[in-house]
């Protein structure tokens, strides 16, 4: 990201901490920090497009020669209260007939040499900015399943469905390396489902249950220095 760019990013985060620092001493509410998260969402993301949208549609033009198809990638997702969106990416993988796997590996032939590097970097994430925009997702919260694996989510898992997804979250942050742990294992779809995946689903519960703004602005610098 250009130095101009992360210095508008940490000025507006600055002025969220300080705001939120100034009201944390008057007991502010559960549902003043949400709407505050909202606030955020939209201030961040909007800031984000507008500043990253040359970058975005680089990447896109360079994503459309290399895969040799569409440069973004659109896949349905389940969000808040299970309501379906389309999630966006730049697209990293190339289409190869007979693999349809649908747990990506580190090692995975269908990522292709520019798309690994934007998986590395997370750039592939930046279209997300227009799904926190609109409301679809948040900065940080859950990552959003596919239909398949949110319907697991019944009885009180489905207080993970309460809030928006995430772009980043505790659980992303714990399995920041997942495609390579996966890349390590035999089976890797059934790792994925039967180890993985569980452990997302209590720390996904765990943070829904505690949540706090100030919490959010923590994953944030986390993932931002990781």
């Amino acid at each position: 990201m250009p130095r101009r760019n992360k210095a508008v990013f940490f000025v507006v985060l600055n002025f969220f901490v300080s705001y939120f620092w100034v009201h944390i001493h008057m007991g502010i509410s559960q549902e003043h920090q949400r709407m505050l998260k909202r606030l955020f969402d939209v201030t961040l993301s909007l800031a984000g497009l507008l500043l990253l949208s040359e970058l975005i549609l680089l990447f896109y033009l360079f994503s459309c020669l290399d895969t040799r198809s569409n440069g973004i990638f659109r896949q349905r997702r389940i969000g808040r209260h299970g309501k379906i969106f389309h999630l966006y990416k730049i697209k990293t993988m190339k289409r190869i007939s007979g693999f349809d796997s649908t747990v990506t590996t580190a090692k995975d032939p269908r990522i292709t040499r520019f798309g690994r590097w934007l998986r590395k970097t997370k750039v592939d994430e930046l279209p997300q900015l227009w799904n926190v925009f609109v409301g679809d997702m948040s900065f940080v919260g859950p990552r959003p399943d596919v239909p398949g694996f949110a319907n697991t989510l019944t009885g009180e898992k489905a207080i993970i469905l309460s809030v928006r997804p995430g772009i980043t979250g505790p659980a992303t942050l714990k399995y920041r390396d997942e495609e390579s742990l996966l890349a390590d294992k035999s089976d890797p779809e059934r790792y994925n489902r039967e180890v993985i995946y569980p452990d997302k689903v209590m720390i996904n519960m765990d943070y829904v249950q505690n949540w706090t703004f100030i919490y959010d602005l923590k994953i944030i610098f986390r993932t931002l220095c990781g």
